[in-house]
């Protein structure tokens, strides 16, 4: 979360208005102006040294953690640095973010001192102390905790709103691609018991065309066979001539004894 805070660094410096600024110099009171980010809340305010340049630097809170997001070069990865709140010194953990930014956890200790303190200095952001006021932090900082608390809760609740969505989609989309799945199966089946049913279909038909066909040869057969036994019935002399050939006659067996001639002078 530390690190989410800091990747907006850039960001809230950025937005840092004049007209915001000058509302600052003329009372220091409105310095502490709580404005909501992505992440959690901001507060703006501006460093000064002794020669006038002014360095701009940011509160920051997610509602659990206030920390004060900075610019320079060549920071460590982290380290503890310290700050100064009427010339007491308070050491935090500073962690570095994207490219030039850090952020300085502020621990409890040094927040009750920011409550109660005049001053906040900083020696080492810069090649001269810089300082900014404080008054109006102990409003500021509790108005900042509680904007960084709903900010982040709100979104939370966007987050869980688009998991929510989310999660609804995937499951319409399993339950989609299911269906399409059983739809496609279902339809795998159909034609595949369409094609056995045709396949049996068209064997039915071919036993049927044999079996007429060899009922066809049969009657083809009886009606010759009728034919040929009308035609034997019109025409018997025919036949019986042919049967009466001497020709295909059997020859007569002879008889032994052969029987004796009768002379009826003897």
């Amino acid at each position: 979360m530390i690190r989410a805070i800091v990747g907006g660094a850039a960001a809230a410096v950025l937005l840092s208005g004049p007209a915001q600024a000058a509302a600052r110099n003329s009372s220091p009171a409105l310095a502490w102006v709580v404005s909501p980010t992505d992440a959690g809340c901001r507060v703006e305010l501006e460093l000064v040294g002794r020669s006038g340049s002014i360095t701009p630097i940011s509160l920051i809170s997610d509602g659990q953690l206030i920390s004060l997001r900075f610019f320079k070069d060549d920071l460590p990865t982290r380290a503890f640095l310290p700050i100064r709140i009427d010339k007491a010194r308070f050491s935090n953990l500073m962690l570095r973010g994207d490219g030039a930014a850090g952020e300085l956890v502020l621990s409890e200790e040094t927040l009750a001192a920011m409550r109660k303190g005049g001053t906040l200095g900083v020696a080492w952001l810069s090649e001269e102390p810089l300082t900014t006021s404080l008054a109006g932090s102990e409003q500021g900082l509790s108005d900042l905790r509680v904007c960084g608390a709903q900010t982040t809760a709100r979104q939370r609740e966007r987050a869980a709103a688009e998991r929510a969505a989310k999660d609804r989609a995937d499951a319409e989309a399993r339950a989609k691609a299911l269906n399409d799945a059983q739809l496609a199966a279902v339809q795998a089946q159909t034609a595949a018991a369409e094609a056995q049913r045709r396949q049996v279909e068209e064997a039915a038909a071919r036993q049927r065309r044999a079996e007429a066909a060899q009922t066809e040869r049969a009657y083809a057969e009886a009606r010759q066979r009728a034919y040929e036994e009308e035609r034997r019935r019109g025409y018997p002399s025919q036949y019986d001539e042919d049967d009466e050939d001497d020709r295909w006659a059997l020859p007569q067996r002879p008889v032994w004894p052969p029987p004796r001639y009768y002379n009826p002078y003897r």
